[in-house]
């Protein structure tokens, strides 16, 4: 029997390392990109020929033609969202509904999970997660406890579906004396139901191991980050799904015995969205500094995001927990001017020296550092290897050591153009 690959390609820290260019970049060695968890919260960005693109429920392949691209059982589905963000790609010129297939068993977000999202973290007060806001958590909350509605629903008895799921949330909402009202998000909802219902709408698991039967092979692109799986990372500061791996199977249909290579990306430093810990966040100048040269605003929400060097402790977790074969840094140019570089290589926690990820890492925690002198040079306009500069080689051959783990790929920017192939991808 003729067997296609699986390769899987996912985030290593807090999410935002940069998936969405990597996919884009890698998709013309696939023959199939396919999304496996996560939903509207995640902002992909990619840029190439001048224009700037987001996206947030479709996977970053689709700017590729002759691609098939899958949003997964795995992920949860806006209407109204994924319609705007649908209909943006179409009139740019890109042929989605030539391209684009979407699984009957992904979940939808509801206008009222939306409210019941902001109704659950107003509860929390100052134990506030920092969600987005988009309903994630709460469609798979429904998922888990078997309430929920999918993607296959509105193709068959769909209003009086959608009319149980909605009594169900209000009466949550009732009980919360939570304030309320979605009739025109709920008019705009529904009119993304009806253009959905122009997609091809598929058995994505038997649509995917097909492929892989005829021997053709499958980019599966991950959203967030490691450290935001909801098992594996800083609870509970973490988003509602499986960011890891093993997701991939779990929110594709896909045997665990077809995954082939794991491709960890990373930024060159760390930032964090939202609340919860960050071991190696910095609150001064340089902190400051990193956000502004890596423009780190979230992609969706716009928000400020939270700086930091590089950890490495999280980052040989990440690549434990995923069985990383390679990695890939990002944004490695944000750093050319700085004259000091910094690695965390490992944790004080209660006085004593740790190189492992604890179980808390909310209190206690002081990072130690390594430092290295900074290459004081303009890496954008570098096209090979050998032109990046000695002192940046030196990072990277350090971060291989450390994290016992190939950099295949750099990044010196956000164009697909600006990319760097080391050692088995050149």
């Amino acid at each position: 029997m003729n067997t296609g690959k699986v390769d899987v390609l996912l985030g290593l820290q807090w999410g935002d390392e940069g998936k969405g260019k990597v996919v884009d970049v890698l998709t013309p060695r696939y023959d199939v990109v396919a999304r496996f968890q996560g939903g509207p919260n995640a902002g992909h960005t990619l840029e190439f020929c001048g224009e700037k693109y987001v996206l947030r429920s479709i996977p970053s392949g689709i700017f590729q033609g002759g691609k098939v691209n899958v949003i997964g059982n795995g992920v949860v589905l806006a209407p109204d969202l994924f319609m705007d963000e649908a209909r943006a790609l179409e009139l740019s010129g890109h042929p989605l509904k030539e391209r684009l297939h979407i699984s009957k068993k992904a979940h939808l977000i509801m206008p009222t999970h939306r409210v019941l999202d902001a109704a659950y973290e107003a509860q929390k007060g100052k134990n506030r997660v920092g969600t987005t806001g988009k309903g994630i958590g709460p469609t798979y909350a429904d998922k888990v406890s078997r309430t929920g509605l999918r993607v296959g629903d509105i193709l068959d008895g769909f209003d009086e579906k959608y009319a149980a799921a909605k009594a169900r949330h209000e009466a949550i909402l009732r009980s919360l004396g939570f304030d309320y009202d979605v009739a025109e998000v709920e008019k705009k909802w529904m009119e993304g139901v009806d253009y959905l219902r122009e997609f091809p709408i598929v058995d994505s698991e038997h649509e995917i191991n097909g492929y892989l039967r005829q021997g053709k092979s499958v980019l599966c692109e991950g959203a967030q980050g490691t450290m935001l799986d909801v098992d594996f990372g800083s609870y509970p500061f973490v988003t509602s799904s499986n960011t890891i791996c093993a997701g991939a199977c779990t929110g594709l249909g896909i045997g665990p015995n077809r995954i082939g290579e794991v491709y960890g990306i990373m930024k060159a430093y760390c930032t964090r969205v939202g609340a919860g810990p960050f071991p190696t966040e910095l609150f001064d100048e340089t902190g400051k500094r990193i956000r502004d040269l890596g423009h780190e605003y979230g992609a969706v929400t716009g928000r400020e995001r939270r700086c930091g060097w590089i950890d490495l402790v999280a980052l040989r977790y990440s690549i434990m927990v995923n069985g990383v074969t390679q990695l890939i840094m990002m944004k490695s140019d944000v750093l050319d001017g700085f004259d000091t570089i910094k690695a965390c290589v490992a944790y004080k926690q209660n006085g004593q020296e740790i190189s492992y990820f604890p179980y808390n890492i909310e209190e206690g925690i002081e990072p130690v550092y390594v430092e290295m002198k900074g290459w004081q040079t303009d890496m954008t306009k570098c096209t090979s290897e050998e032109q990046l500069p000695q002192q940046f080689r030196d990072y990277v051959a350090f971060l291989e050591r450390e994290l016992e783990t190939p950099i295949t790929i750099i990044s010196i920017g956000p164009d697909r153009e600006q990319t760097i192939f080391r050692g088995t991808q050149k």
